[in-house]
Formats: C-alpha cells, structure tokens, sequence
C-alpha cells in the first residue's frame, strides 16, 4: 500500500508563503500525475494543483500566478510552494497521487496538513 506523508502546513499572515511538501512510500515514476487538493468545513475537496511527466502543470484559477507545485524525483516528493496567500487559502491541504496499472487506477491521499491565514 502506496503512504503519501504531507509536511509544511502552518499559520501565516496574509501575503505570506508556505511550501507543503508530500513524500511518496513509492516511486513517484509510478505514478500517473500527483496532485494537491484542499477543503474547508462544508465543501467538497477541491484541486488545487496538479502535475503529471507528460504536461504542463495545471493549477485552480484561483491559485494562478500565486501557487507553484513541483516534483524532486530524487525524493520522491512534490511541494506547492504557494505565495501571497489570501485568507481565503485557510484549508486543509491534501496530496494525492493517482498511478494507472492497465486499465485500473489507484488513488492515495496524504493525511492532510492544516493551512491558516490571518488577516
């Protein structure tokens, strides 16, 4: 079974930078695309972030031009680095990976990290 570990969440102030960082039990050459995700109190989870070896990385419009997500292959980790933050970034954040194998896909999640920005 494929563990995603999250790191990096935390308090900031409006305007402020936070870099998450999720680390795969599994090579990440095995994976489809890896992905961040978020979701406060009352919403579905929503993609934040996703990046695949094939393509461009795709990001939410809300995040675009504030956020960044990246891959260490080495590490076999991927960060969002995300700057400027707004309060309305405050959310559980989630990595996810999602690995295809034939026909089937598989999907892992992180255990979520907690994101807060104060005004």
């Amino acid at each position: 079974q494929v563990q995603l570990v999250e790191s990096g969440g935390g308090l900031v102030q409006a305007g402020g930078s936070l870099r998450l960082s999720c680390t795969a039990s599994a090579s990440i050459f095995s994976f489809n695309y890896m992905a961040w995700y978020r979701q406060t109190p009352g919403k579905q989870r929503e993609l934040v972030a996703r990046i695949t070896s094939r393509s461009s990385p795709e990001y939410a419009d809300f995040v675009k031009g504030r956020f960044t997500i990246s891959v260490d292959n080495a590490k076999n980790t991927w960060d969002l680095q995300m700057n400027s933050l707004k309060p309305e970034d405050t959310a559980v954040y989630y990595c996810h990976a999602d690995s295809l194998v034939i026909t089937q896909h598989f999907q892992y999640w992180g255990q979520g990290t907690l994101v807060t920005v104060s005004e």
